[in-house]
């Protein structure tokens, strides 16, 4: 039950909110959970129910941040299957996409062929439940089934329609919307890598994460509108719009100051040091945000007399000059190892850190008690993975679901769509 039945126009601090939940308890039944998982704890987002028609990454990825509030997503997918069921390797020791259980826990999968009368039928009865509906064809992709935002609005007035394109649903909306184009496109390929270097993406799909992440921003932001409002409404991301928000600094340099930013390695357009650094057995990230950082870092190092000289005694200085003041640091740390520098860095307050690799960085998550990888699902279906990245005091993330098999709760689902529609409060003379 959700704010989704309350009339619209209805003040929601009233004393009878209470009495309308109740009275239109029933007006969407919840899917039951699959008997064999345990029971899911209330989350923040408990309640909610979310028709999830996204594919590969963004939409995918927001959609699981909601399930692991309590949000109970049901995944559509073609007969075929996600596409990221295929992207391999790496893969688990039984065959599975290591991608694919990235950003699908907590999901219920239904196959449906919208070519079909009988599943098209199914996807739209989803569709006038649901409280949030996500989506990232190409725009205009889903009118043709009728599942476009105009068409649900007309079936669901109070639904939170969520559309993630590559370039938006307008000059760009024929595009492909893959994040290496976005990459390319953005700019931000021209700020990765060596100055004398060719451009390099980012090592992972940095802006289909962006766009999932604002995409999440902008469900929840919608919901509370219509907590108050009862009003649903269309909210629209694309990977573009995601990237250039997302490149803060460089793209405020260009809109802001009308300065092109380049690329300068691993080196900091604003600040140095920020950076890594040859110590005498390899690299160390060695950050100063300010003169005080930088003025210990100088004093570790044995080198007060730096932080001294005008070359480099405020930021501005130290941006400018910053070669030399580079071979003055590297000349002072090739004496120790990088773990020494390290411990006596961080002993002194300073930001620094040796470079891992992947199973370092989680060892380290784990040894400092972040507790990176939990288990969704259990006993012998339980999938490891990465945790929701947000804590709660009172309402924490759950993980009752492993990702699902294709089609593997289709009969559950469709039991339920097909089973007596329930009326929904769409005004408040109705």
């Amino acid at each position: 039950m959700t704010d989704i039945d309350r009339p619209l126009g209805a003040d929601p601090h009233s004393a009878d909110r209470t009495d309308v939940r109740q009275a239109a308890e029933g007006v969407r039944e919840p899917v039951s959970q699959p008997s064999e998982t345990a029971p899911r704890a209330a989350g923040p987002l408990t309640g909610l129910l979310v028709a999830d028609f996204s594919r590969v990454l963004a939409g995918p990825y927001c959609t699981m941040l909601l399930a692991d509030l309590g949000a109970d997503v049901i995944k559509v997918e073609s007969p075929a299957g996600d596409d990221t069921r295929r992207w391999v390797p790496p893969t688990t020791a039984d065959g599975q996409s290591t991608y694919f259980l990235a950003i699908n826990r907590n999901k219920r999968s239904v196959a449906l062929d919208l070519r079909a009368e009988a599943d098209l039928a199914a996807a739209r009865e989803l569709a006038r439940r649901a409280d949030v509906f996500v989506q990232n064809f190409k725009p205009g992709g889903l009118a043709r089934f009728g599942l476009d935002y105009e068409s649900v609005r007309e079936i669901n007035p109070a639904v939170i329609y969520a559309s993630i394109s590559g370039f938006g649903s307008g000059g760009g909306k024929d595009l492909p919307g893959y994040d290496l184009m976005v990459q390319a496109m953005s700019g931000l390929m021209s700020l990765t890598g060596d100055p004398d270097g060719p451009p390099f993406r980012s090592g992972i799909s940095v802006f289909d994460v962006i766009a999932g992440l604002h995409t999440t921003i902008a469900i929840l932001a919608a919901l509370n509108h219509r907590h108050a409002s009862g009003e649903g409404q269309h909210v629209e991301a694309s990977l573009m719009a995601s990237a250039l928000s997302g490149m803060v600094n460089q793209t405020s340099a260009y809109a802001a100051g009308g300065v092109v930013p380049f690329r300068m390695g691993n080196a900091h357009p604003s600040l140095t040091p920020y950076e890594p650094l040859p110590t005498a057995d390899g690299e160390l990230i060695i950050t100063a945000g300010n003169d005080a950082q930088f003025r210990r870092v100088c004093e570790v190092l044995g080198a007060s007399g730096i932080a001294d000289d005008p070359r480099f005694a405020t930021n501005s200085a130290r941006t400018a000059n910053r070669e030399e003041l580079r071979a003055l640091l590297i000349e002072c740390l090739a004496t120790r190892t990088s773990a020494d520098w390290f411990e006596a860095l961080i002993g002194a307050g300073v930001a620094c850190g040796p470079i891992n690799t992947v199973d370092a960085g989680v060892a380290f998550a784990t040894r400092i008690g972040l507790d990176p990888i939990v288990a969704a699902g259990a006993g012998e279906a339980a999938v490891p993975g990465i945790r929701h990245p947000v804590t709660y005091s009172r309402t924490p993330p759950s993980y009752p679901l492993p990702p699902p098999g294709l089609d593997e709760h289709g009969e559950q689902i469709r039991a339920w769509l097909a089973s007596r529609p329930s009326p929904r409060r769409t005004g408040a003379n109705e």
